[in-house]
């Protein structure tokens, strides 16, 4: 498959539902939004904050009965870190089937530098230190946590389900 807007092909993105155009960055994702790993409702409304990798207005959501901004256009997720701990454990809790073998994390996702959109500092960005070996930014004054898409979909399929 390539890329609708310059013609390269595609590279699937190893653990997640997307593909991704290495030469202009753009994204493709063969699910709508509502049927993907993460299962981000919209709701319709824009948020007042910029997505921290494509720039573009945030939008708002529901996963997991939870408040989150989603971006349109790559499906990163912003959640407050308490949100964050209830959508892990509700999903990682009613999970049923195999879980995925560990991967190993790509060192190339701790060199990015992303801001947080609601205070514009530099995020964190470092290791879930919980289950799935994913990269996620955080902003700790602001107490939020940004995901890029499909994140969710491995922490829950990652292995030590107590359910």
């Amino acid at each position: 498959m390539n890329c609708t807007n310059c013609g390269a092909p595609l590279t699937p993105i190893q653990g997640r539902d997307y593909l991704a155009c290495q030469f202009c960055s753009t994204f493709h994702f063969p699910k709508p939004l509502e049927r993907s790993a993460d299962g981000v409702i919209p709701l319709g409304q824009r948020a007042d904050a910029e997505c921290p990798v494509c720039g573009i207005e945030l939008s708002h959501g529901s996963i997991e009965r939870c408040d989150a901004l989603y971006c349109e256009q790559c499906r990163g997720l912003l959640l407050d870190g308490e949100d964050f701990s209830r959508v892990v454990g509700r999903r990682r809790a009613k999970r049923t089937g195999p879980c995925d073998e560990p991967r190993p994390l790509n060192p190339e996702e701790l060199q990015r530098i992303v801001n947080c959109p609601v205070c514009h500092r530099r995020m964190d960005v470092h290791p879930y230190y919980g289950p799935g070996n994913v990269v996620v930014d955080s902003c700790a004054p602001c107490r939020l946590i940004w995901l890029d898409h499909g994140e969710i979909g491995v922490i829950e399929r990652a292995p030590g389900r107590t359910a």
